[in-house]
This record gives C-alpha cells, sequence and structure tokens, in this order.
C-alpha cells in the first residue's frame, strides 16, 4: 500500500488542492482564446496574430515540462508544486498587465512553462496517496480541475473579460493560482520521494522505448479532438448553423464528456490500464467518424460532442502507463505527457487546417481525427507488443519508484 497521510480526509484534501492548481491552467488556457478579441483591440493588431499569444503558452508548455523536470530533479515534491504555482500566478498577473502584444506574449510564454511539471507532479503526489490499485482514480480526480474548468472557470473569465475587462481573467487566474500555493502549503505532506534526484536520472526516462511510445500515443492519438474542437465554432456557425447562444453551451457539454470521461474511466484502468487505452482510442476513432454527419443537426452534435469529451479520458490513463515505465525518472516522463499532449494541440488543427484548405470542408476535420486516434492505436499496438515480447523474455516493466 501507499504511505497516506495521516487522517481519512487528508487525502481528499491534498487532491483538492491539486485539483484547484488544475483549475486555473484550465482556466487560463481555454479562455484566452475567447479573449482574443479583446486584447487585440486593445493593442491594435488583428485576431490572427493575437492568436500568436495562444502559440506562445503552448510552446512554453512544450519547452517548459522536460527543462524544469530535469533541473528540479532534487527538489521535494511539495516544494516544488508550491513554487510552480508561485511562479504562474505570477506570470499570469504579469500577462494582466503587459503594455503590448510583445510583452504579452514573453508573459503567456513564461506562464506555460509550469504546466507540464506541476500536473507531472500532481499526479505523482495524488498517486502516492493511494493504493498501487487506485493509482488512475486518484489521477483523474486531480485531473478533474482542468475538466472543470472548461465548464465553469473558462465562462466566469470570458464573462469578466467581457464586463470587467480581459487583464481582469488573468488576474482571477493569478489569484486562484495563488490559493493553489497556499493549500498545497497546508495539505501537501512534507515528505520526500524515492526516485532519480538528478538530472542525469531524470533523463535515463528518455532511454526507454516504452517511454516513447506512450508519448506518441498521445501526441498522435489525441490530436483528433484538437482538430474538431479547434473549427468547432466556425463548423456550427456554418454548416449547423447554429445561433450564437449555442456556442458556449456547446462547448460546455464538451466540458461535461471530460469530467465524466475523468471520473469513469481510470476505474477501468486501474484494473486494466493497457486495454483501457486501446478503449478509449477506438471510442474515439469511431465517435469523430460520426463527427461530420452530426453537425448538421444540433441535437446530434451535442451528443457526439460529450462522447468526444469523455475521450479525454485518455490523458490521466497515460499518465499512469508513464509512471509504469518510466522507472526511477519519474517526474521527467510525468511532464512530457503534457508536452505530448501540447504536440497533439498543435497537430491536430494543423493537419485538419490542410484539411480544410484542400477543399474537404470544415466536417472533415472529424475525418481527420479518425484516422490520427487510428494511427494512436496502432502506435499502442506497437508498444503492447513489444511489453508483450519482453515478458516471454523474462523482462517486465522497470519498478516505478513511489
Amino acid at each position: 500500500m501507499r504511505t497516506s497521510t495521516s487522517s481519512a480526509a487528508a487525502p481528499r484534501l491534498v487532491i483538492f488542492a491539486l485539483a484547484l492548481g488544475g483549475f486555473a491552467i484550465g482556466t487560463t488556457e481555454f479562455a484566452t482564446m475567447s479573449l482574443l478579441p479583446d486584447f487585440a483591440g486593445e493593442f491594435g493588431i488583428d485576431v490572427a496574430r493575437a492568436g500568436h499569444v495562444i502559440s506562445a503558452y503552448a510552446l512554453g508548455v512544450v519547452v517548459g515540462a522536460p527543462l524544469l523536470a530535469v533541473l528540479t530533479a532534487g527538489m521535494r515534491r511539495r516544494t516544488l508544486l508550491i513554487a510552480l504555482m508561485i511562479a504562474f500566478a505570477i506570470f499570469n498577473a504579469l500577462s494582466g498587465m503587459a503594455p503590448n502584444v510583445e510583452w504579452m506574449l514573453v508573459f503567456r510564454f513564461l506562464s506555460g512553462l509550469p504546466h507540464g511539471v506541476y500536473f507531472g507532479i500532481a499526479a505523482l503526489t495524488a498517486a502516492s496517496l493511494v493504493e498501487e490499485s487506485r493509482r488512475t482514480t486518484a489521477i483523474g480526480r486531480m485531473f478533474l480541475g482542468l475538466t472543470i474548468a472548461t465548464i465553469v472557470g473558462v465562462p466566469v473569465a470570458s464573462l469578466i473579460g467581457q464586463y470587467v475587462g480581459w487583464r481582469w481573467s488573468f488576474g482571477l487566474v493569478a489569484a486562484i493560482a495563488t490559493l493553489t500555493a497556499i493549500l498545497v502549503a497546508a495539505f501537501v505532506p512534507d515528505r520526500d520521494h524515492k526516485g532519480a534526484h538528478s538530472p542525469l536520472g531524470e533523463l535515463a526516462a528518455l532511454k526507454r522505448p516504452q517511454v516513447w511510445l506512450t508519448l506518441a500515443i498521445g501526441a498522435i492519438g489525441f490530436g483528433g479532438v484538437f482538430a474538431v474542437y479547434t473549427y468547432l465554432t466556425t463548423t456550427m456557425m456554418q454548416v449547423t448553423d447554429a445561433s450564437p447562444e449555442a456556442m458556449p453551451f456547446a462547448l460546455a457539454v464538451f466540458g461535461i464528456g471530460m469530467t465524466i470521461g475523468s471520473l469513469v474511466m481510470p476505474r477501468f484502468a486501474d484494473r486494466a490500464l493497457m486495454p483501457t487505452a486501446a478503449a478509449l482510442l477506438i471510442w474515439s476513432a469511431v465517435v469523430l467518424a460520426i463527427y461530420p454527419a452530426a453537425t448538421h443537426n444540433l441535437a446530434a452534435l451535442m451528443v457526439v460532442l460529450f462522447c468526444i469529451g469523455f475521450g479525454v479520458a485518455l490523458g490521466p490513463v497515460l499518465q499512469t502507463r508513464l509512471m509504469d515505465v518510466a522507472g526511477d525518472a519519474q517526474a521527467l516522463a510525468a511532464a512530457l505527457n503534457h508536452s505530448a499532449f501540447n504536440t497533439a494541440n498543435a497537430l491536430g488543427p494543423w493537419l485538419g487546417g490542410m484539411a480544410i484548405t484542400a477543399g474537404y470542408g470544415l466536417t472533415s476535420t472529424g475525418w481527420v481525427g479518425t484516422l490520427l486516434a487510428l494511427a494512436g492505436l496502432a502506435i499502442w499496438a506497437v508498444s503492447f507488443a513489444l511489453e508483450k515480447a519482453d515478458a516471454r523474455r523474462g523482462e517486465g516493466l522497470p519498478e516505478a519508484a513511489e
């Protein structure tokens, strides 16, 4: 059994504190998209150029996850989580005070740096609170902060941006991040954990083929979700002929699907991790294939959006898989999971945009998503086959440190 905190209520409080940080991260990551026209107008630039702000944040995530995981390898987890949230609060506050778009790009890049490492260390911390057989469930509950942000945090931040000013939306995120740091200091147990504890030790994770295969499953297999999500508003306007009032509702339905998926699927993953990952990839391939037909009917579209969101439960499943295959290099592998998903965030919209530009129409993003999910499933099959071959040779998965 994993080491527990001193009281029965403590693990729930720890996971709540960690999830609140995910809520702050999810709010700023997704709400910035809806705030683009506001700060574009204030800075006197077009929306296309303002969109670089989103790319800057994603680049910060991709760069920060491996870099900070290696540089902070010797830090205690609680100390690191507090430092990451304080930095996240500072850089979001500075984003709200940016005098021009150039400084905005800098502050959004810096805001993205703590993202991957925070989620990686938070996942390891959540998993350490429970028995081995309940790790993915604990990680899934920690991820609820991110999914609930799409239902509650993003609409609230958007309303603040509309009625008070976009700068205050970043102030809200900074306040939530500060509260997270306080709660982490109060509730997360201050104990050391066995692990690499050195930059070279963390880099050892990169020598393991199963680590790369797991990251590739997320980077490619998850891309279809973002291919559809990026062009959803335009598709609803031009294909579904939906009213503007339906847009926030559609995004909320997607977020509800994410939340329920993160509650339900980790329970199956705790019993059969790799089969659950395969099931989620097949699920995504099927519902993304249905998406083009569903876009012509608003009610059908809402059902499919819920189902697509449900497939986002692949995130905590792959997070646990990385814990299993990384050996002692837990921090880097856990953080890289979020670099992989931000790679998917770039790959999916890029391929979806290519399909639209080629004349296949807005609904073709669903077929792009299906192909990406199937490609992720093919990588899963390679990973699964190699694991079975190693088992036959008597070479099991590396022992993971707590």
